[in-house]
């Protein structure tokens, strides 16, 4: 029997908390304004649970106003035993925000205005507001905005969630708290050795690439990604990519010669 009371309760907060259809309540439908869409229509006059009644009449039968269950849901819900008292927390809205990587790396205080239309009006509203995105923040993890959601009947407003889209960097691809970058070499940088300066999100580091390092290979260097929950950060990958002239002159060509036939590499062998 308390499952039954529980559903009804449910099926009237539903309704009441409803403009649309608390007017229709207001106007003596009752629950029946639930089923109003539906061929048969609301059947006043019958006892049905839920039908042209409220349930909310039966949870506190027997009990002292104000004392049992029905009291409970008053000061839980804004609803006393005999109705709906006007108050009721208004819907969470779900919203996208893009920040940078330096955004992710820092955190920072973003302000945002935000625009709406009064349903009754048709009148454009705008709020303006400050939002906290914090350092480690990742792709696809909610930010909860208190009080800026859809407004409540009476009672205080829902709350907004921003997702989180990481705009994309022109340097850096991201993959959890790692970055990569591509570095490209020179046939001989890659047969000799070289130290490269890479560019990171804070500053530059010095990135020694061993002899006989070949295309696609990548290189780490610790501590140089992103912060993550915890704060300690990920690794910045280095990938490297060798390239080759277009062009050479008659003395670049005969150098290129001679290490043909000098070269013992065969690398279709």
């Amino acid at each position: 029997a308390a499952e039954e009371r529980f559903k009804q309760i449910n099926e009237a907060y539903d309704v009441l908390g409803d403009p649309g259809k608390k007017r229709l309540y207001d106007e003596q439908l009752g629950m029946g304004a639930r089923h109003a869409g539906r061929s048969e229509g609301p059947r006043r006059g019958h006892a049905r649970p839920g039908v042209g009644r409220d349930p909310l009449d039966d949870f506190g039968a027997g009990m002292p106003d104000g004392a049992g269950m029905g009291g409970i849901f008053e000061k839980l819900f804004g609803r006393s035993e005999r109705g709906f008292t006007g108050r009721a927390r208004g819907g969470d809205v779900e919203s996208e925000i893009t920040v940078s990587l330096d955004e992710v790396l820092r955190g920072s205080v973003r302000t945002v205005t935000e625009t709406r239309t009064d349903p009754t009006t048709g009148a454009e509203q705008r709020s303006t507001f400050q939002v906290r995105i914090p350092p480690g923040v990742r792709e696809g993890q909610m930010i909860r905005v208190p009080g800026h959601g859809e407004p409540g009947i009476g009672g205080q407003a829902g709350d907004l969630y921003l997702r989180v889209r990481c705009e994309v960097h022109p340097r850096f691809t991201v993959r959890d708290g790692d970055l990569t970058t591509e570095m490209v070499l020179a046939p001989w940088e890659a047969v000799l050795g070289v130290t490269l300066s890479v560019p990171t999100l804070d500053g530059t580091v010095s990135v020694k690439v061993p002899p006989g390092s070949r295309a696609g290979q990548k290189l780490r260097v610790r501590g140089r990604g992103l912060p993550g929950a915890e704060g300690a950060r990920g690794d910045l990958l280095v990938s490297l990519r060798v390239d080759v002239p277009g062009e050479v002159d008659a003395e670049e060509r005969a150098l290129w010669e001679q290490l043909a036939a000098r070269s013992r590499f065969r690398p279709r062998d």
